[in-house]
């Protein structure tokens, strides 16, 4: 079909079939992140700490990244979250209540060698995790 004085309706309405073959037109459309995100298209999320957890580093790093397991408050899905930082861990108990966010991989994705863990701790009661490892505050007694 030639693109004549008449085509306008039909040039239009090609373009949005062939749209569908896009993956991120796709996605954003039918809200696919929203719906298999656990943070629900929100950035960040707050959660309950059930456990502790080391995660072995993926190769040729040999580490053991130190992760609490979390579940969310708003909907009740557990993640696993990394803790940012030198002794980071030893700040984060067990039912401390904690802010999480991306970890700023690819799409979404973890992030380093790190497998299987997209988030990361950012506070902890209220006060932020930074703070706490450089010792500008001390954590709050609940």
């Amino acid at each position: 079909m030639g693109n004549g004085e008449n085509a306008g309706s039909n040039l239009v309405n090609s373009r949005k079939k062939y749209k569908w073959s896009d993956r991120d037109y796709k996605r954003r459309v039918l809200q696919l992140k929203k719906k298999s995100d656990p943070l629900e298209g929100s950035p960040q999320a707050k959660g309950i700490v059930i456990e502790k957890i080391g995660i072995e580093a993926k190769q040729p790093n040999s580490a053991i990244r130190k992760c609490v397991k979390i579940q969310l408050i708003k909907n009740g899905r557990q993640i696993t979250a990394f803790a940012p930082g030198d002794g980071a861990i030893n700040y984060i108990d067990e039912h401390d209540e904690v802010i999480v966010e991306g970890i700023g991989g690819r799409m979404g994705r973890s992030k380093g060698d790190i497998p299987g863990v997209r988030y990361k701790v950012v506070k902890v009661n209220g006060i932020s995790l930074r703070e706490l490892v450089t010792g500008r505050k001390e954590k709050a007694v609940r």
